[in-house]
């Protein structure tokens, strides 16, 4: 059994594996994970992915009790990475897109992280991670609307919100907000689709949901594409050094 751990801007999700998803945990932070030892205990191997800084003492206590691999620029991968700044790649976004080449191998597919940041990753037919782009996510639209200005409100997310012309000040940022993250994302997908015929599209992360329903372009939703493929990566690194 596989312990896979992804500490993200807000929260850390666990999972075990084994060649599928047996059980997934979401805690708050890292010490509440290491009080879960009945959780831990199932595992034999682990590895950790971080795109934050406070990892390191998951990874200490982990190491006393089984293999730990961090993941890295310089980790082995069952692809090939193509992006030219290596060592500033967010480990959530090739993960993600290796979660989506093991289901999708030999296709070109776009990956849309859908959380803190909107991330687009795109896997080659050759099966070679190119890149992608990067934009706020919902959250971080709405906060910045009314950090940066002198009398916008802080509005909080309505996932019900369905309007285009906005009536109220509320409704106006909701309006500005989701409508405007929405065609970006059917935009960038449009941009993609003209130069590669042959795509496969999809979308991940928190606000995943919220956004799969309301774009224009047919698009498939994996909740769990990062902890998939730090499984895959995991898996191809304990087969290329069984020892």
């Amino acid at each position: 059994m596989n312990l896979i751990i992804d500490f993200g801007n807000t929260r850390v999700k666990a999972a075990l594996f084994t060649d599928r998803l047996i059980e997934l945990k979401v805690y708050k932070d890292g010490k509440e994970l290491l009080a879960d030892q009945l959780f831990i205990a199932r595992a034999r191997h682990a590895i950790v992915a971080s795109v934050v800084t406070h990892h390191a003492e998951v990874v200490k206590e982990l190491s006393e009790k089984m293999p730990v691999m961090l993941f890295s620029a310089d980790t082995p991968l069952p692809v090939k990475n193509g992006y030219q700044s290596a060592q500033t790649l967010g480990s959530d976004r090739l993960a993600a897109s290796i979660g989506a080449w093991s289901a999708y191998p030999n296709q070109n597919v776009l990956v849309i992280d859908a959380g803190t940041c909107i991330k687009y990753n795109f896997m080659s037919a050759a099966n070679v991670y190119e890149g992608g782009g990067i934009s706020p996510g919902l959250q971080m639209r709405l906060k910045a609307l009314h950090h940066y200005t002198g009398r916008l409100p802080l509005v909080e997310f309505d996932p019900d919100f369905n309007e285009l012309t906005g009536q109220t000040t509320n409704a106006s940022i909701l309006s500005g907000v989701l409508n405007g993250a929405i065609f970006e994302i059917d935009g960038t997908i449009e941009a993609y689709r003209r130069k590669y015929a042959d795509l496969t599209i999809l979308i991940t992360g928190g606000d995943a949901p919220f956004l799969a329903e309301r774009l224009k372009n047919p698009i498939f939703a994996q909740p769990n594409l990062v902890l998939t493929g730090l499984n895959t990566i995991l898996k191809h690194c304990c087969e290329s050094n069984p020892k």
